[in-house]
């Protein structure tokens, strides 16, 4: 039955990932309290979310727990280290112990921990994390429910964004055994639906729970069910010899989702994972999307998806709203930094592409423009509002900027003809005596000459982000 208190402070643990972007929404709309934290509270305070606090914690620093836990009644613990690569599991182990102490200290009443299907006999580190996870958690003795899912069918999600890549950008895949492997894949908003509800019913305290999609099914039928509501129909070939570690090095050419989150995902698609949701049916009765359904949300959820005010991981507008470019982003950059004011590096941010150029490599920036020019894109064909002023939707050489912090970042999209979507991000910040500016491009495929064209310039990038960084911090000390 429902608990009392649903009114009460939850904490959204981890809130700059994939399930806490958007489960901060739904408990708001839900009527919920919420705290939202992350190691890095200005990632989450460009969300916008309105009525929330932001907070800066990491488990990994149990000094920053108490002030995030004080006066929470429901916790949701929504992290994991998959993407520091080997060694993992130990982080996560220590990660959730120290949480789970904090927890015990503040008086949380419930911690909802997301985790991950576990088949018979699991043997990637993956598998082995989410579940000791849980176990670390209810040794807390704070009541955990754990809610597992397997693969997630939204925009952003790890494995969905896998399988969009390969579909997207293969027209044929020579695939390991794994595409025979069944699932039990569930919609975003399912999802999202249960962990709302599982907080506030005490039957759920203490207990595991699946959740999964009404449709089993192969991940050879989820990437033609995506290829088809997409127009894209790769010839798919199946090889034995092809194992799950095997494939996951080739996965880091082919696709853009983190290198260290697509290996540890892949290595444990050997197995099938089956939800066995009759319980959680029974706390939470909801009528499922099918595969189909969920796909099509997904696909519908991600043309909605808006920048804020900075570069955002998935954003539609930084893919000129082609949903059928990568969501994630291959990317590469460097920082300078000088003795000098922040605000004066900023002006010199500001002042790239005008009258001097690039202040660096101006001979590569302009036989890139050139090659745009003789496709019929801008370059050449337009000029700066002002020399060393801008505001959102100037135009910079064949630039445009679409987020603006004075005095701290300047975002730009390109409009350059190219196979692919790429922003290049300045940000500026204060350090001791002086300042730093990085320098980010973030480049987001199309296809497999939108991956051709961002390994061929990788030295060029190198040698140019370089150059371009230390000579904003030049002309800014002059």
């Amino acid at each position: 039955m429902p608990a009392a208190g649903t009114g009460s402070l939850q904490l959204v643990f981890g809130a700059s990932g994939y399930i806490g972007t958007h489960l901060v929404p739904r408990l708001l709309a839900a009527g919920k309290h919420v705290r939202a934290s992350a190691r890095n509270a200005e990632v989450l305070e460009a969300r916008g979310w309105p009525a929330v606090a932001c907070v800066a914690a990491d488990a990994l620093q149990p000094a920053t727990l108490a002030a995030a836990l004080q006066g929470v009644d429901v916790a949701y613990y929504l992290v994991h280290s998959m993407a520091a690569g080997r060694g993992f599991g130990a982080l996560d182990r220590a990660a959730a112990r120290n949480f789970g102490t904090a927890a015990a200290a503040a008086g949380v009443r419930r911690i909802v921990y997301l985790g991950g299907l576990i088949p018979a006999n699991a043997r990637s580190e993956h598998l082995r994390s989410r579940a000791e996870t849980g176990e670390v958690l209810r040794a807390s003795g704070v009541p955990v429910t754990e809610l597992r899912a397997g693969m997630i069918i939204g925009p952003g999600s790890a494995a969905y964004e896998v399988i969009r890549d390969l579909v997207n950008h293969l027209p044929v895949m020579v695939t390991p055994r794994w595409v025979k492997s069944i699932s039990t894949p569930i919609a975003l908003d399912d999802l999202l639906a249960y962990l709302v509800a599982v907080a506030d019913i005490d039957d759920a305290a203490g207990r595991i729970l699946d959740a999964g999609g009404p449709d089993t099914v192969t991940y050879e039928a989820i990437m033609r069910c995506y290829g088809d509501l997409v127009g894209h129909h790769p010839l798919i070939v199946p090889v034995p010899v092809l194992t799950p570690r095997l494939s996951s090095y080739w996965l880091r050419l082919v696709t853009t989702v983190p290198v260290g989150i697509a290996q540890a995902l892949v290595e444990g698609l050997e197995h099938d994972f089956v939800a066995h949701d009759d319980e959680l049916q029974r706390l939470v009765p909801r009528a499922r999307l099918g595969l189909d359904d969920a796909i099509r949300a997904a696909i519908e959820a991600d043309r909605q998806h808006a920048v804020i005010v900075r570069w955002v991981e998935g954003s539609i507008a930084c893919r000129n709203f082609r949903p059928e470019y990568a969501f994630y982003a291959k990317r590469e950059g460097a920082t300078a930094r000088g003795e000098v004011d922040a605000e004066r590096v900023f002006a010199a941010v500001c002042s790239v592409g005008g009258e001097d150029g690039w202040f660096c490599a101006n001979a590569l920036w302009w036989i890139r423009g050139a090659i745009d020019w003789l496709l019929g894109g801008p370059s050449f064909r337009r000029k700066r509002r002002h020399p060393t002023e801008l505001r959102v939707g100037d135009v910079v050489d064949s630039w445009r900027v679409i987020a603006l912090e004075p005095g701290r970042r300047l975002t730009l999209l390109m409009e350059m003809k190219a196979p692919g979507a790429g922003v290049l991000e300045f940000v500026v910040q204060p350090q001791g005596t002086g300042a730093s500016v990085s320098a980010t491009a973030y480049w987001h495929p199309a296809g497999v000459w939108g991956l051709v064209y961002w390994y061929a310039l990788i030295p060029a990038h190198a040698f140019i982000f370089r150059g371009l960084t230390r000579a904003i911090i030049r002309r800014a000390s002059r």
